[in-house]
């Protein structure tokens, strides 16, 4: 069976976007079962966690004597499973992990810096001065991607792993407005996120928050 590791509990601006989501999301196209094994800050400092996660993040993926981390390397190893995330022929398998890699190389990495300034030094003075530039980064960025996009339904001719991980990324801009700009971005995102295995993905993450905090009430 494979295990994965998410977060017993999060602040509720990270609920939804924590990376253990990708992970489910791609094990529910594929159609594979799964065990989550919620851990909390005692494990996530344990030599015993960092032994399978050098930097104590989340997920793990546990299977069969394998033992992975990294959402990027974990979706893609998914994905190499199942032709509901790569399409059987070499070509497409390798377009659909250049877009895996775009994701987290060319779109995350602005994204994630606007995510850290409004979400955890929203008041320091030298956040304030640098946002726009940080913004007008990602517009920028965002506008190239739109570009590409055009009339597609999706970044090649199927939905892949590419879709999945740009996707994800995109949900980090959810407490913004930048995708108003870029209506077939926003759009797309949407497309993607209707599919019934990202709504299944998603509330099992949320599920468990959900019963930590009855717990704790």
């Amino acid at each position: 069976m494979i295990t994965i590791s998410a977060f017993k509990w999060v602040p509720p601006f990270a609920q939804g976007v924590v990376r253990d989501l990708r992970v489910r999301w791609a094990l529910e196209e594929a159609g594979l079962p799964y065990e989550v094994r919620l851990i909390g800050p005692q494990v996530q400092k344990s030599a015993e966690y960092r032994a399978q996660q050098p930097f104590g993040q989340v997920p793990v993926y546990q299977e069969e004597g394998l033992t992975l981390f990294e959402s990027g390397a974990i979706v893609f190893h998914i994905a190499s499973k199942s032709e509901a995330l790569l399409p059987p022929d070499d070509a497409g398998r390798a377009r659909a992990l250049t877009w895996t890699f775009a994701a987290l190389n060319s779109i995350e990495i602005y994204l994630q810096q606007l995510a850290e300034i409004d979400l955890f030094v929203p008041e320091a003075e030298w956040a304030k001065l640098h946002r726009p530039d940080v913004v007008a980064r990602i517009h920028h960025r965002l506008g190239e991607l739109a570009t590409w996009l055009g009339n597609r339904e999706f970044l090649e001719d199927r939905f892949t792993v590419g879709d999945l991980m740009m996707t994800t990324v995109l949900r980090l801009l959810r407490h913004t407005d930048v995708l108003d700009a870029h209506p077939a971005l926003k759009a797309y995102k949407e497309r993607c996120e209707a599919r019934p295995a990202f709504q299944r993905a998603l509330a099992a993450q949320m599920a468990a928050f959900q019963q930590h905090e009855r717990r704790e009430a």
